[in-house]
């Protein structure tokens, strides 16, 4: 992944503004390792917003989290693998059949560019929350759990949050991806993330890729704001 993405920080736009995409691409290509293209910019622009962002020859990771049935998932990964992604991602929740069938979509496909990973535990969610919506268990037991499923089901990595980076590295080894969203230059700005770590100590514990958005999307200067957080990786 490190080839294709010229460092670890992927800048989160979830917009429904087309030219507020592209105008954060176009000022911080330099900057940054890719772009995030969630659920609120897909659902409002669908392949071709992706296609337009595409153009600006920067790595997209297309966050939509797939979540159902085997089937479903195989026949939209397979549509999505159109668009040359570098990262897709599903719900590990969904299950070792999907995941593998989301794996299945992309052995057929003539796409030697896209990795798939799935989502783990969301880092808006905390113990009390996996209680609350039926999970036993502790977000880091569960992380690491689902890791493993996922690494089973054929996929090439997991999005955990940056506590659970270590145990997933011990459990799993360095041959898996980790994207780690929930990172926070600045402790005190948690927005609606629970289980946080700055730049610098992601990176440290074995991250791959950073997903950043609003300390750098809300920032004044948003330049200034990036290279700060390189500045910290470094």
């Amino acid at each position: 992944m490190n080839k294709v993405f010229s460092n670890p920080i992927i800048l989160a736009v979830d917009s429904s503004s087309i030219i507020e995409a592209e105008t954060l691409a176009l000022d911080l290509k330099d900057y940054i390792g890719g772009i995030k293209l969630g659920m609120e910019f897909f659902n409002s622009f669908g392949p071709e917003g992706v296609k337009t962002i595409k153009k600006l020859n920067i790595p997209i990771f297309l966050d939509l989290k797939l979540h159902d049935i085997p089937i479903t998932v195989y026949k939209t990964v397979k549509s999505l693998l159109d668009l040359e992604p570098a990262i897709i991602n599903v719900h590990a929740s969904g299950g070792k059949e999907m995941m593998m069938a989301a794996s299945r979509a992309l052995k057929e496909s003539n796409n030697v560019k896209t990795k798939i990973i799935a989502v783990t535990v969301l880092t808006s969610l905390d113990n009390n929350d996996l209680k609350e919506i039926g999970f036993d268990e502790k977000s880091d037991t569960l992380v690491v759990k689902l890791a493993n499923l996922v690494k089973d089901s054929g996929l090439d990595g997991i999005v955990c949050s940056a506590k659970e980076i270590s145990l997933v590295r011990k459990s799993i080894g360095d041959d898996f991806i980790l994207v780690v969203p929930g990172i926070r230059p600045h402790k005190d700005k948690l927005n609606d993330q629970k289980r946080v770590m700055t730049p610098k100590e992601a990176i440290s514990l074995g991250a791959d890729l950073l997903v950043i958005g609003r300390p750098i999307t809300n920032a004044e200067n948003q330049i200034k704001a990036t290279k700060e957080i390189l500045n910290q990786i470094k």
